[in-house]
């Protein structure tokens, strides 16, 4: 028996596969991107009865024709990595369906085992399938399982490694029939690549002819490149039975073999596979709930009020732990800066990283909060219900109905990321309608953003936090959907493609799925305030502390804090009246300094052109580091304050000194939360831009971005002056 096995886990989105491999895996995972890709790989381990597994969780597909990078990589996966045995995890709910992609790693040849998942669902709805005949017909294991209460994970494990033993990674593929023209042509083609060698050492022979049959580019390329003569003649001999299936049946050779696929799926099931339910009518739970979350009227007034109540739980149950967060940092701030001499260890220590990062990571409880009614809402199978709903409204913009999960996924609903959001784009067939979603993706409400929203809703809108963040969230999806009309109706005029979608089942959240989507994501939130923002905190502390001051300044301000000694020792309340002088010359020195580094030269370079916008030299620094990420906005601001201003008593909180600065109202505040919505994407994200596009496109959304934001906020700002 091999002592380690790998599992590699396929099979269609929305079949429960990745909640089997939480399930298998636990907190036993990595995640990581495939090299030269950007769809995530996740890889865990396992241990049953001393033996260890090795687990990859495939990305969902329906084919292993690479009509999508998805399944150009689980095919890669296989094909390169060989594991020991495949896991099909299946939605029985929908067998025939689910099966097809299992023909297809038969006809591979791949150690097999099915997992019939779901199998809760599917004796609800009246379906009966019989386990045990469908793996004597297939001559593979079959397991029933439940993937969200981990009902039959075991029994699966262990049937997988059983199988992995038996083949010895075995290659055996089924051969189906495709009818008397295309099977001629299979067996000419499967003999010429026999005898060329072409790519036998890695897969079988059979299956790269039907590659080169179904059209696969990826297969074709690579076979050209590895051996032109041989692609060559394949290439005719496919060109060949194209035309004669066309004249002798009106169809083509890559649709025949698709309808003898299911041919065989559809006679194996009534063999005894799967039996329905006659005795009793039903209607389905999930249609009965669809008939009221999807209605044409009550479906969006539903949506609207979902996410509405999201952000009203979030404020209502997040604002005392952000409160004692908050009050923690400040204590902390006070403690370091009390313990330690002046000087710039101290000043970097408290104004850098406690009270830059300290802002950032204030925001935790919302952020955990968003994510997990975030995570609820994907397992429950609402998100693909808003697809649905909005594909009409999304034809009327030039958009596809897929476009709306890049947008879901950039933070459609607040608290995404718009860089996996710029990767799922990839769903999307027309390169126009993909870039148009790709350009205004990005205007979203990313979990980056949400902390500059929230600060400047708490000192502004206190009152109404959860009106105005749902505002702000609506206001994403009108501009996104307006610049899209406008790209679609100039740069990006074309045909919209029509709009074919999936929608699961509805399934009850497990609590041990919603708590590990997320904290993963929550996580990823603080380690990312641990390390590139922290860092990047540093070194805007270091561009906002040096240059210093030069000495005759600063001498100037030691002359006048000896001539308010000089002055206040003959009033009646000498030692109150001198600290208040003391800390109103300590402000003058520090916003001095500020300005005299090099972040507040930039900052006021930039200031004649952005106060337009309502925004000062300190708000500038801030919006240029948020190029790098938009969470560094809030964390600027922190370091900004804390180093222009010296409190007499113990710190306050960044909102409370925005509220009562000056040179801030509530029409600052609005213009600050457009421009931050709608300006030049993150790196990161620029760089995901250029990845599914181009750098071209990339540096376009960039600067047309931010113009676009400036216009926006110029506009709200002076007109809002005008108004008040």
């Amino acid at each position: 028996m091999a002592e380690n096995v790998t599992i590699a886990l396929a099979g269609n989105p929305n079949s429960g596969k990745t909640t089997m491999f939480n399930a298998l895996t636990g907190s036993r995972q990595r995640v990581g991107n495939y090299p030269g890709v950007t769809v995530e790989r996740k890889e865990g381990s396992v241990i049953l009865n001393g033996l260890h597994a090795d687990v990859v969780d495939l990305p969902g597909c329906y084919s292993l024709t690479a009509y999508s990078m998805e399944e150009l990589v689980a095919r890669k996966v296989l094909v390169e990595e060989r594991p020991d045995v495949v896991v099909h995890v299946m939605d029985a709910t929908v067998l025939e369906r689910s099966l097809y992609l299992g023909v297809q790693l038969l006809e591979m040849g791949v150690p097999v085992v099915l997992a019939l998942n779901m199998m809760d669902e599917t004796k609800k709805r009246g379906l009966r399938i019989n386990a045990a005949k469908l793996s004597k017909l297939l001559g593979v294991p079959v397991v029933e399982t439940v993937g969200r209460t981990g009902q039959g994970k075991k029994e699966l494990l262990q049937e997988a490694i059983n199988h992995a033993n038996q083949r010895k990674r075995q290659w055996l593929p089924l051969e189906l029939s495709y009818g008397p023209d295309v099977d001629h042509a299979l067996l000419d083609m499967t003999t010429r690549i026999n005898a060329a060698g072409l790519f036998t050492d890695r897969q079988p022979a059979r299956w790269t002819a039907i590659k080169y049959i179904e059209g696969d580019e990826q297969v074709v390329a690579e076979g050209r490149k590895a051996a032109p003569e041989v692609s060559k003649e394949l290439e005719a001999m496919v060109s060949k039975l194209s035309d004669h299936c066309q004249k002798t049946l009106n169809a083509y050779p890559d649709a025949i073999i698709a309808d003898y696929r299911y041919g065989f799926i559809s006679a194996l099931l009534k063999q005894g596979v799967l039996e329905r339910d006659s005795l009793r009518e039903r209607i389905d739970i999930t249609d009965k709930v669809d008939r009221v979350l999807t209605h044409r009227v009550f479906g969006p007034l539903i949506m609207l009020a979902v996410l509405y109540g999201m952000f009203k739980l979030t404020f209502t149950l997040g604002e005392y732990p952000m409160g004692w967060l908050e009050a923690g940092f400040g204590l902390l701030s006070d403690t370091v800066g009390n313990a330690m001499a002046e000087g710039p260890l101290r000043s970097m220590l408290v104004s850098g990283v406690i009270d830059g990062v300290g802002g950032v990571m204030g925001f935790v409880p919302l952020i955990l909060i968003m994510f997990l009614m975030v995570s609820v809402l994907e397992d429950l199978g609402y998100m693909a219900r808003m697809a649905y709903m909005l594909d009409r409204v999304f034809r009327i913009f030039g958009l596809h109905g897929c476009s709306v999960m890049p947008f879901v996924i950039s933070g459609g609903i607040a608290g995404g990321c718009a860089v996996p959001g710029i990767m799922a784009t990839r769903t999307l067939k027309s390169p126009k309608e993909k870039l148009a979603t790709l350009l205004t993706a990005p205007f979203m409400t990313c979990g980056a953003k949400i902390p500059v929203f929230v600060l400047l809703v708490a000192a502004f809108f206190p009152e109404n936090a959860a009106m105005t963040m749902f505002a702000i969230t609506m206001f994403a999806w009108a501009m996104a959907l307006l610049v899209s009309w406008a790209l679609r109706s100039t740069l990006l005029r074309g045909e919209s493609t029509p709009f074919v979608m999936e929608l699961p089942p509805y399934r009850l959240p497990t609590l041990r799925g919603v708590l590990t989507h997320s904290f993963e994501r929550t996580w990823a939130y603080i380690r990312k305030a641990g390390t590139v923002i922290l860092a990047i905190s540093i070194l805007l502390w270091a561009a906002m502390t040096y240059p210093e001051l030069p000495a005759e300044r600063a001498a100037g301000f030691e002359t006048m804090r000896e001539q308010a000694v000089a002055e206040t020792q003959t009033m009646a309340d000498a030692e109150a009246a001198l600290e208040e002088r003391l800390v109103e010359i300590d402000n003058r020195e520090a916003q001095a300094a500020l300005r005299h580094s090099l972040a507040g030269r930039v900052g006021g370079a930039l200031e004649p052109v952005s106060k337009l916008a309502g925004f000062d030299w300190r708000t500038n620094i801030a919006l240029v580091g948020g190029v790098a990420a938009k969470e560094v906005i809030v964390s600027t601001l922190g370091t900004a304050y804390s180093l222009g201003e010296v409190e007499a008593e113990e710190a306050q909180p960044l909102s409370e000194r925005l509220a009562t600065d000056p040179q801030w109202s509530a029409i600052t505040a609005i213009s600050l939360i457009v421009f931050v919505l709608l300006y030049a994407p993150c790196f990161v994200t620029v760089v995901a831009m250029a990845k599914e596009s181009s750098w071209r496109w990339a540096a376009f959304s960039t600067i047309f971005n931010t113009a676009l934001a400036f216009a926006m906020a110029t506009a709200i700002y002076q007109l809002g002056r005008l108004l008040s």
